[in-house]
């Protein structure tokens, strides 16, 4: 049973958390934070594909490679990202930093940025940030933390959840920002995941990949994929279960729990896209295969016109069959079926009468469905995505100013 309880990423033992103001953000909101392990923990990560990848980043993506870590940086209002050796060597000394304040291996220091692109760090303030998040660690930070991390983000988006394994209490905490620039793969944004489970190296990255597959990397704001994208998780094994070693029924529970947490993560950050007022599921069945229904799905929810269609009310089925048959996937349009929430608008791919008021009314609500039936194979996907309203404009438009 999946219980879900307050604390965030500091709901597991052994963690503590803090976010501070340092001056990276104009507005003077938090903008550093940071999340320790009070011992050395098993780590895994996945990250953007995008072949431009931040300063920070590609440090991070070196210090993991060992598969432990035990603490994680992450500073917003800023990317760290295309600004050559400089942006490199201040992610190392971010690192260098935080390893003397904590008394641990820099190789064991993660670091991730977000914000604007080109800008160099401003190093003073970044020192500062590091000492006195530091210095502001708390089992209660784990809300700080969050907060700071956020850019054009709404609302903070966390989560914790309480599981038993080998007869003990284990907790799964995790935080993520992301609104804007959100597309797979991977990871969409930045996302923080702890437990205090004992689990094995190779385990925990197989669960986490695993998971992210069908959950973060099914998220989609706008079809942009950023450079500074990543999904952090560390496990200190401070609950004291006996250990998963192996892919038992132990080993399912954790990932069951593991997935709530990404999926609802998710659902946060497609909800809170840029300018959204509602989010959209889109589903996929009776594909050829799982390439193709994954085509379908990631077409039709980076459609620009589908997205203004669920903004403006209008049951447009015809948007939504034309992303699909752009998407590349191999399929026959004249079986489609098309859904909006439990109406049917298309049958065999062609247009039926149906109650455009009750369409009218599907749509008003704040979380739309849209299914889709290829009727050629037994394969199917899911993302989810949200509307374009006028402030997606407005916000992007004057993003650095």
């Amino acid at each position: 049973m999946i219980n879900v309880i307050d604390g965030g990423v500091t709901a597991p033992k052994g963690f503590k958390a803090s976010g501070v103001a340092c001056g990276l953000k104009s507005n003077g909101k938090k903008d550093f934070a940071v999340v320790c392990s009070e011992e050395i923990a098993v780590a895994a990560g996945v990250f953007t594909t995008n072949v431009v990848k931040g300063h920070s980043l590609q440090l991070t993506m070196n210090h993991i490679k060992s598969g432990y870590a035990q603490a994680v940086v992450i500073n917003s209002g800023n990317a760290n990202a295309c600004i050559g050796e400089q942006g490199l060597k201040d992610a190392r000394e971010i690192a260098e930093l935080t390893s003397q304040l904590l008394q641990c291996d820099v190789e064991n220091v993660l670091i991730g940025s977000t914000g604007v692109i080109g800008m160099p760090l401003n190093m003073p303030k970044v020192r500062s940030g590091v000492r006195t998040s530091i210095a502001a660690l708390s089992p209660e930070g784990g809300h700080d933390a969050c907060e700071a991390i956020m850019t054009t983000d709404l609302v903070s988006k966390e989560i914790a959840v309480e599981i038993e394994i080998q007869g003990e209490r284990i907790k799964i905490g995790g935080m993520a920002k992301g609104s804007g620039m959100i597309h797979p793969n991977m990871a969409t944004m930045i996302g923080i995941i702890t437990t205090d489970v004992n689990i094995s190296r190779g385990l925990l990255d197989k669960a986490l990949k695993d998971i992210v597959g069908h959950t973060f990397n099914r998220v989609s704001v706008d079809g942009d994929t950023s450079v500074c994208d990543m999904v952090i998780m560390l496990a200190n094994g401070e609950a004291d279960n006996a250990g998963i070693l192996k892919e038992d029924i132990e080993y399912s529970t954790f990932k069951s729990a593991l997935e709530y947490v990404c999926t609802n993560l998710s659902r946060m950050i497609a909800k809170d896209g840029e300018g959204a007022t509602k989010l959209i599921e889109v589903t996929v069945d009776g594909a050829m295969d799982a390439a193709d229904a994954y085509k379908v799905v990631s077409s039709v929810a980076k459609s620009p016109l589908v997205k203004t269609a669920i903004f403006g009310e209008d049951a447009n089925w015809g948007r939504i069959l034309t992303a699909a048959g752009y998407s590349g996937a191999d399929f026959d349009p004249n079986l489609v079926d098309i859904f909006i929430g439990d109406l049917m608008v298309c049958r065999n791919g062609a247009a039926l009468k149906f109650d455009e008021a009750k369409a009218k009314q599907i749509l008003k609500e704040s979380e739309v469905k849209i299914k889709i039936n290829l009727k050629k194979g037994t394969s199917s996907d899911r993302i989810w995505t949200c509307d374009f309203s006028y402030d997606y404009v407005k916000i992007n438009g004057s993003y650095r100013s």
